[in-house]
């Protein structure tokens, strides 16, 4: 049975933050597991706001709905458990980092395998997604989505091994890119990490039974015990039997996403061994140590840039206020795109508190600056509540460079620190001060020493350019352009 919900939020074009990945949810064996997914989504909202859904099989068949928006209003009310009964279930939350914001890219996708059923729930991008996806449709494949995701089913139903996991591991080999997955069957809950770990993903315990997340904060929703992450190159299979880990990738050194501790994971959440929040800390700390112009009061951009607020003005000996407020209660249906109406956006989500910024000298914290558009507004509002001089600092590097893994950043063009000096961006900006965080200051904050350009430790590609795996779709994409190029040139210059 599959129930689809077809309703669409619209995007906040006015938001200038990077969009979040998804986030992925997983029980096996428990009682009334479609409620505990929808929790376990519940605290993993913030990776994914434009869709949802939940798998669950109940010992004869399988049952999944998908929605548009929030998990609260498509998972409420006391059906759920008739809706989607069964004791071992799957959810996941959605941003399209690829394929469009539509229904039909939902998850977690399912298929009907001449072994079973299986549903699966992706976190991340596959960089070989459109390669493997032309290829399939030249054998013959049907897909019903866009999504990268499908093409992972496809793989696992073309197997010609025997077992459901063998025919994952199989279909797995041929892909590329960062992903955490879940899988569900109708014998066993599967979670798997890409050989990176550039995606996140960890493995709880609830009262003896597997459970597997994006995040920690989801285990605590449910009162689940954190056991630990699941390692870069890991598949943990899950049945009745017990637990298995498998390796099933050649052995590769750890290069997780180190963006996940800048602005995608919840602060009371640890991921890869660290408290997210701690890191957020150092990384003001550190930016104190790098630069810290004469000021009055340290202020966060609310609500990601606060705990590296803290650590600046616990660093620099300035103190911090909350001299701007974000509105948690503000819908985004009704913005419309005219200038005036961009700036009433902004205002309606962030207000000026004029008694901490009037006639002072304030330092704007921000945990990263992608194009810069919200950073101006916020520039320009936190000036007309009376700051006599507004600095601004970002509590990451300079963002140069697109991610291809699962979040979705601009074109590089679009990305402010991309070609411009910091002379230039200062002056777009409107500020008085600018400055970022060093890539060595990063490190530092992650407790990891300074970069090491051979072998580091972390994917930072988006600072440094340096992208840890090889990225085929795009390499296609330019040799397709590069030849179109050419044969433009014969045409006008033979």
């Amino acid at each position: 049975m599959t129930r689809l919900s077809q309703r669409p939020e619209p995007r906040d074009p006015y938001d200038d933050s990077p969009r979040l990945e998804c986030g992925v949810f997983g029980v096996f064996e428990v009682p009334d597991a479609a409620s505990l997914v929808a929790l376990g989504l519940h605290a993993l909202q913030h990776r994914g706001q434009e869709a949802c859904g939940i798998a669950a099989f109940d010992g004869q068949g399988f049952h999944t709905e998908r929605h548009m928006g929030h998990v609260a209003d498509a998972f409420s009310g006391g059906d759920l458990a008739a809706r989607l009964p069964g004791g071992s279930a799957i959810g996941h939350t959605r941003y399209s980092t690829s394929g469009g914001s539509f229904l039909r890219n939902g998850q977690p996708m399912f298929a009907d395998l001449q072994a079973g059923g299986i549903a699966i729930a992706h976190n991340g991008n596959l960089t070989n997604f459109l390669f493997l996806r032309d290829k399939l449709v030249a054998e013959g494949a049907i897909f019903q989505s866009t999504s990268d995701s499908e093409v992972i089913l496809h793989l696992i139903a073309r197997s010609r091994k025997q077992k459901v996991v063998d025919r994952f591991i199989d279909a797995l080999k041929q892909v590329e890119g960062g992903y955490a997955l879940v899988a569900l069957t109708n014998k066993k809950l599967i979670g798997v990490r890409d050989p990176l770990g550039i995606r996140p993903l960890v493995l709880g315990d609830l009262n003896g039974q597997g459970v597997f997340a994006s995040e920690t904060r989801a285990l605590d929703m449910i009162g689940a015990r954190f056991v630990r992450d699941v390692e870069h190159g890991e598949m943990i299979v899950i049945s009745e039997e017990g637990m298995e880990s498998i390796r099933p990738f050649p052995a590769q050194k750890a290069r997780p996403c180190v963006f996940e501790y800048v602005y995608f994971a919840m602060p009371d959440s640890v991921v890869n061994g660290r408290s997210v929040y701690e890191v957020r800390k150092r990384l003001g700390r550190r930016l104190a140590q790098e630069s810290c112009p004469e000021i009055d009061v340290v202020v966060p951009v609310p609500d990601s840039g606060v705990p590296a607020a803290l650590g600046y003005a616990q660093e620099s000996g300035v103190p911090f206020e909350m001299g701007i407020i974000r509105n948690h209660f503000v819908g985004r249906t009704f913005i419309q795109p005219s200038q005036d109406a961009r700036e009433m956006g902004v205002r309606m989500k962030l207000s000026p508190n004029r008694v901490v910024l009037a006639g002072k000298r304030v330092m704007l914290i921000d945990d990263s600056i992608v194009r810069g558009t919200n950073s101006v507004r916020v520039v320009r509002m936190v000036r007309e509540a009376g700051a006599t001089e507004v600095h601004l600092r970002s509590a990451s590097p300079q963002i140069k460079w697109p991610d291809y893994y699962g979040i979705d950043m601009p074109d590089r063009q679009d990305l402010l620190a991309a070609t411009r000096s910091l002379e230039e961006m200062r002056a777009l900006l409107e500020v008085d001060s600018l400055g970022f965080l060093s890539v060595d200051g990063l490190y530092w904050a992650m407790d990891s020493g300074a970069r090491d350009p051979v072998c580091p430790q972390f994917t930072d590609h988006y600072f440094t350019g340096e992208y840890p795996t090889r990225l085929l779709d795009q390499e296609i994409a330019k040799g397709r352009s590069d030849s179109i190029e050419r044969q433009l040139s014969f045409l006008v210059d033979p």
